[in-house]
């Protein structure tokens, strides 16, 4: 995958895809809520376990959002960094996807 803008769908690759380990960012700067977790959720459904994606995000909604759906669906967040408080600066929030302790809650539907 390439690109990073919100045009592009916001993601660029930054390991291959799907591998453990690999890593995939989705650039959601600039976009609000509940637009980061929806393009988090939308390439996280095309990558396996092990995978970690990181979230860049400027809406302080994403520093709570992002963690929420994690837990929700079975993943661990590995790393989240603030944005500045003012003007507001980019964060960054990193899931390691399938590698929450225990199964995702019943009803939780797909990544």
């Amino acid at each position: 995958m390439t690109g990073g803008g919100p045009d592009d769908g916001g993601t660029a690759g930054t390991g291959a895809a799907g591998h453990p380990g690999a890593g995939v960012v989705v650039d959601a700067r600039g976009l609000a809520c509940p637009l980061p977790v929806i393009r988090l959720a939308a390439v996280a459904r095309g990558l396996g376990p092990g995978t970690r994606v990181t979230v860049l995000w400027t809406d302080p909604a994403a520093a709570h959002d992002i963690p929420a759906w994690a837990r929700m669906r079975g993943h661990r967040v590995e790393a989240d960094e603030p944005g500045e408080a003012a003007p507001p600066g980019p964060g960054r929030t990193s899931v390691l996807l399938g590698t929450q302790d225990g199964p995702a809650p019943a009803g939780a539907g797909p990544s």
